[in-house]
């Protein structure tokens, strides 16, 4: 999930191989033949409407199409993300949000993004007309209610806009939105992708997401290892392809596409997925996609990423440099294959 401190993503996703194995590995069965590589994905989250272009692309047979042999394991609160794909278990791995990568790869781990499936991360600030916030400014002399390993987007935001946090009350909430509701807080946070939890704030609803507030940031971070990339590029390659034939899919049968998902991942609510598409397709494709292809990502954007995070002391083992960070090999390996759809 979005808002992952230095600390948490240490104890979640176990950068340390001592922690390796922190949570069920749960996998959809293989397609393909004996002769096919194999190709495992640790996600960082439980398996949701975020997925579903991977989905698609697994049960519509696009990975056996590409010679693989593709599994899916699924992350969740006590879940591994990094060590898995450290040791070779899983082949590449999916972050919720590229800040997580950038922590991650200051911490030492030689991990890299390779392609970027959300434009922009979901997570975002909602407030109410009778106490709105359209923009960043607005917050001065709210309260808002924040998840406390959320802490630092907003630190980084009240940075680039010079807004003294001490302007703001801020208090640390769950992912409960009745806060906002009750009158708690002037705004609550939370991934806007999440159409249940958010339905309870009602239709007067005001969004200010990460991007609005002028917070770059990616999300459904694909980052496979240096040595991954080095050696491996081709299935790397592979997998980017036929997942980016899932998304073009998903994007042309929506319904489709949710029904399948919903289908291999029965926990997930029909209605609600059908109801949420929309916007996993709005996060999906954009301008940049439309010229440059579904899962390209711009460097600059993690240029200052990093810069902003440095600025408020979040890598506490020192910055990483911008070209470790991330590899376009991949892309451009899969220019003509990944769908320009905006």
């Amino acid at each position: 999930m979005i808002g992952i401190s230095r600390r948490s993503l240490l104890r979640h996703s176990g950068l340390t191989l001592a922690a390796f194995g922190g949570g069920a590995a749960l996998f959809l069965p293989k397609r393909g033949s004996a002769a096919d590589a194999e190709v495992v994905v640790q996600y960082d989250w439980l398996m949701s409407n975020g997925q579903i272009g991977d989905v698609v692309a697994l049960q519509q047979g696009f990975y056996a199409e590409e010679g693989l042999a593709a599994s899916f394991s699924p992350g969740g609160p006590n879940s591994a993300t990094v060590p898995p794909v450290v040791t070779g278990q899983a082949q590449l791995g999916q972050f919720s949000d590229s800040a997580q990568l950038l922590l991650a790869r200051s911490a030492g781990v030689p991990i890299r993004i390779i392609a970027c499936g959300f434009r922009q991360a979901p997570f975002a600030f909602y407030s109410l007309p009778k106490a709105p916030i359209r923009m960043v400014e607005d917050m001065v002399g709210k309260r808002i209610g924040i998840q406390p390993t959320a802490r630092y987007v907003l630190d980084a935001i009240l940075v680039k806009h010079g807004i003294d946090p001490s302007s703001l009350t801020i208090t640390n909430i769950g992912f409960d939105m009745t806060p906002l509701v009750s009158g708690d807080v002037d705004a609550v946070t939370g991934w806007i992708t999440n159409t249940k939890a958010l339905s309870v704030i009602g239709p007067e609803r005001i969004d200010l997401t990460m991007q609005a507030a002028g917070m770059p940031s990616y999300a459904n971070v694909y980052f496979a290892t240096d040595d991954a990339v080095a050696s491996n590029a081709d299935l790397l390659t592979r997998f980017i392809r036929a997942t980016a034939k899932g998304w073009a899919w998903s994007h042309a049968n929506q319904k489709e596409a949710v029904d399948i998902t919903v289908d291999a991942y029965p926990q997930l609510d029909r209605e609600t997925e059908h109801a949420t598409m929309d916007r996993i397709m709005a996060l999906s494709f954009d301008g940049t996609t439309a010229e440059h292809g579904w899962g390209w990502f711009d460097p600059a954007a993690l240029a200052e990423q990093i810069e902003l995070y440095d600025s408020i002391g979040q890598f506490q083992s020192g910055a990483p440099a911008l070209d470790d960070t991330y590899t376009t090999a991949i892309l451009d390996a899969t220019a003509d294959a990944r769908p320009k759809i905006g």
